[in-house]
């Protein structure tokens, strides 16, 4: 697990918003919806990354673990850690999968600081980031919660 220590998921703006909204609520735990089976298989620590208009790494929280299975049984045993507001947005979000993946995690903190594209990409080195999201080590991992601190 030395390479997989974090991973650092896309999440659109609206749905970083509701995963806000529900800490702020007192729920604990909380589940992002992917079709198919979607990464991270392992981690420890995730790290949220804001696609447009944000563009920022703008929190992390505890990996609890992937569950992956079938739509509907899922979506029975787990809607309410979703930020996906009925069974009809589910669907649609889902559309035609015959498997999905729910990435369970606690703990959210917000970014005091968030980590800006700009500076992701020079931290990294690399001119653009992997929209299926990426793992990072120990010491990267680190590094990028500290600026957001």
């Amino acid at each position: 697990m030395r390479g997989h220590y974090a991973f650092v998921m896309m999440v659109q703006e609206k749905y970083w918003i509701r995963y806000r909204d529900r800490c702020h609520d007192g729920k604990m735990v909380h589940a992002y919806v992917a079709r198919g089976k979607a990464p991270p298989k392992m981690a420890r620590v995730l790290l949220f990354y804001v696609s447009r208009p944000v563009r920022a790494i703008c929190g992390y929280a505890e990996f609890v673990g992937r569950e992956l299975g079938d739509p509907q049984t899922l979506w029975s045993r787990r809607c309410e850690e979703s930020v996906l507001r009925s069974k009809e947005e589910y669907e649609q979000f889902i559309g035609t999968s015959s498997s999905v993946s729910f990435i369970r995690f606690t703990g959210l903190c917000e970014a005091f600081n968030p980590v800006s594209l700009k500076d992701l990409l020079a931290f990294f080195g690399v001119r653009r980031l992997s929209r299926k999201g990426f793992y990072l080590g120990k010491a990267a991992a680190d590094m990028l919660i500290s600026m957001m601190t």
